[in-house]
């Protein structure tokens, strides 16, 4: 397996350092890990890369308050309920 360097902050260093199980759980690891919360695919075959961007770009605005909920859309809509 080859590897390569990759720049990141040392706030960041010391996130992904505080998501390590045990002391000596490499940095690659990690960023498995992460990396394989995004999901590839499902049953009608795998996501193109840039769909699985738009998957983490939404959990992260999710968590950041940056998203709607059903109920909200359909008000704004003047759906109400359905």
């Amino acid at each position: 397996m080859s590897y390569t360097t990759i720049l990141v902050s040392t706030a960041n260093r010391d996130k992904l350092a505080g998501l390590k199980e045990y002391r000596r759980e490499s940095y690659d690891e990690v960023v498995s890990k992460l990396v394989s919360l995004v999901p590839e695919g499902d049953e009608e075959g795998a996501y193109r890369p840039a769909f699985r961007a738009s998957v983490l770009q939404g959990l992260l605005d999710a968590k950041k308050g940056r998203a709607h909920s059903q109920k909200e859309v359909l008000k704004r809509l003047g759906m109400g309920r359905l």
